[in-house]
């Protein structure tokens, strides 16, 4: 597994940071974290945070300060977030080397070895 667990385009990157300024979450830690539920049985989730937790790994790409908890890691390793903007709007795209099975939506997986716990959709 490498250190980097999340691999961050410069995109996804600025989009965040421009989220900080906008949240007033400037100098916040990103979370990138794996949750049961959606349709295949995992589910990503993002979100500030301002604390590093014991058993969290700890890493920086592109300005951006990322932690993952440990029990996620494998799940997330090599997994890639960008942000992509269309005439439709702008959104982050999630691929993950790991997965085996996705829902319609994008936002939900399942691995080899973790299929969470799955919802109807």
């Amino acid at each position: 597994m490498s250190n980097d667990v999340i691999i961050l385009t410069e995109s996804a990157a600025l989009q965040i940071q421009e989220m900080m300024k906008h949240n007033e979450e400037e100098g916040a830690l990103l979370r990138v974290s794996v949750k049961g539920g959606g349709c295949s049985g995992l589910s990503y989730g993002m979100g500030f945070d301002h604390e590093v937790k014991g058993d969290d790994l700890h890493f920086a790409q592109h300005g951006i300060q990322i932690l993952v908890a440990k029990e996620d890691a494998p799940i997330l390793n090599g997994t890639k977030i960008d942000y992509k903007q269309s005439m439709m709007g702008g959104g982050f795209t999630i691929d993950n080397p790991n997965a085996i099975a996705s829902c319609g939506c994008g936002s939900s997986f399942r691995t080899a070895t973790a299929t969470g716990t799955p919802e109807e959709c």
